[in-house]
């Protein structure tokens, strides 16, 4: 699992790792910029264009030392040198010294900033990194104006884009990146929605430095890769039946918003579970019989809306439940809500309209615990916790909000952040933007019930929910683009399990 460090620890952490491995700081920035080039060749050609642009610090260092080993792997490259040599650190000093003679390199001035057109495909921010602590003047936000501007090119940035801040929110002006090749583990502003326009598609490059030297600088953040959910899964036995594979009950569903509650169940029969029902109004019986019926359905006492009295005997006999798509905030709604969590004790995901009677009634929370799993999107978590100024506010008070009710809280959204009553962060590395339409929360909703139908534990559940959520939105989306809808992620849940290795 790789931990999420603050930027202030990376100087002590690089010089923790040198001391260890009796290697320099040059040595370490080699093979940075090696793990850079070796992403790079997978992604461009070798006749295109490459303009470097590097600052005088570590991280031009970096855009130095990356810049000779694409010039030396064949790739069409020129250097640009920007922010005089004020300060130059010595890394970076030696990388100069480096070059090549035939490699070109042209130092920068506020003149030539300024009338200097760019004949380039792609752009690689290699200018500042993460010590950043102010907003950008002088050279560096002309430059960084100049290359946001420019257009048909591909940017991308080394480490973190410049103008960026590691650990807070941006202020002023920074490089808008189509992707960011970060280094060893993703700085935490990596991760806030805020910044999606510069950090474009992130990319963490491997530079061999283990997870010892980051435990001493954990701050309980983690970022959830491929290797950490394959061996969550639960591996079943040739002799088992649909039983073992959990029993989840579904419930929402109100007269004009039925669909939620058949795309969370049918998410969770794609995931796994061996049985899944509904409950729902009594418009709802038909609808979901017709269109999915490999569920069973019962109804509440109304035609339109879930209300009291309904059928409790048997609810025992569920291992999950998921509740609140679709299901109304109606007075009636209400009720229920508080009814059903103070019946079933069972390990529970509360979803959509749950959430916003929650937010309105806030003597409910205190029936939330332990196996309980709460996922908003940002405007359900406001309505429960209040406007946030940003998202490292809303990170900070989800911590707390989980911690307060011993409940897990799954703030969904690019980088989807889990909070464990424990203290403990985890942020997905899965979706894209593609999976920004209409109930595809839903089917995250059955997909975590039906997780946690099967056995797997609150933790598992959450993380293998999350992670394989995001992955089947990456695969449905793959030929279909801004076309992708929330059906085309339940139809990829199976080839997510393929594409991890999960029988």
């Amino acid at each position: 699992m790789l931990e999420i460090i603050s930027g202030a620890a990376v100087k002590k952490l690089d010089t923790d790792f040198i001391a260890e491995k009796g290697i320099t700081s040059h040595r370490l920035m080699e093979n940075a910029a090696q793990a850079f080039c070796d992403w790079f060749e997978g992604e461009y050609h070798r006749n295109d264009k490459v303009g470097i642009f590097c600052g005088h610090g570590n991280n031009g260092g970096d855009g130095l030392a990356i810049g000779r080993l694409l010039w030396r792997k064949g790739y069409d490259v020129i250097i640009f040198l920007v922010g005089g040599d004020a300060k130059v650190s010595a890394d970076c000093r030696l990388n100069r010294e480096l070059l090549p003679d035939k490699l070109p390199a042209i130092s920068m001035s506020s003149d030539d900033i300024a009338h200097m057109e760019f004949d380039l495909n792609v752009v690689v921010d290699a200018m500042l990194g993460i010590g950043v602590n102010r907003p950008l003047a002088g050279d560096f936000l002309n430059m960084v104006i100049k290359l946001n501007a420019l257009p048909n090119v591909n940017r991308v940035a080394v480490d973190i884009p410049t103008g960026l801040p590691s650990d807070e929110c941006l202020e002023g002006e920074a490089f808008k990146a189509d992707v960011t090749v970060t280094f060893q583990y993703p700085k935490f502003s990596l991760m806030f929605p805020e910044h999606a326009a510069f950090v474009g598609i992130l990319h963490v490059a491997n530079i061999g430095i283990g997870n010892k030297f980051m435990r001493q600088f954990s701050q309980n953040r983690y970022y959830l890769q491929r290797k950490d959910v394959v061996s969550r899964h639960l591996n079943f036995s040739r002799f088992a039946h649909k039983g073992d594979f959990g029993r989840v009950l579904l419930v929402g569903g109100s007269y004009g918003s039925m669909g939620a509650i058949r795309m969370a169940a049918e998410a969770s029969l794609r995931t796994g579970s061996g049985l899944a029902t509904c409950l729902v109004p009594s418009c709802g019986v038909d609808i979901l019989q017709a269109s999915l019926p490999e569920i069973q359905v019962f109804s509440s006492s109304s035609e339109k809306y879930l209300s009291l009295p309904y059928v409790k005997e048997g609810l025992e006999r569920f291992d999950a439940v998921g509740i609140g798509p679709g299901m109304g905030t109606t007075a009636e709604a209400e009720d229920f809500l508080l009814d059903f969590l103070m019946t079933f004790k069972g390990p529970k995901v509360i979803d959509a309209d749950a959430i916003n009677i929650l937010a309105r009634n806030k003597g409910i929370q205190q029936y939330l615990g332990r196996e309980d799993v709460l996922t908003p999107h940002i405007k359900e978590f406001e309505r429960l916790v209040g406007i946030c100024e940003n998202h490292k506010q809303r990170l900070e008070k989800a911590l707390e909000f989980s911690k307060a009710h011993g409940c897990v809280l799954v703030l969904k959204g690019a980088h989807t952040c889990i909070s464990f009553p424990d203290g403990t962060q985890y942020f997905n590395s899965t979706g894209n933007k593609h999976m920004a339409t209409g109930g595809a929360g839903d089917v995250l909703t059955g997909m975590i019930t039906s997780f946690l139908g099967q056995g797997y534990g609150v933790k598992n559940a959450v993380l293998c929910g999350v992670y394989q959520h995001g992955l089947a939105g990456e695969i449905a989306s793959v030929d279909k683009k801004r076309g992708t809808i929330a059906t085309d992620i339940i139809k990829a849940i199976p080839k997510s399990y393929v594409t991890l290795g999960v029988d």
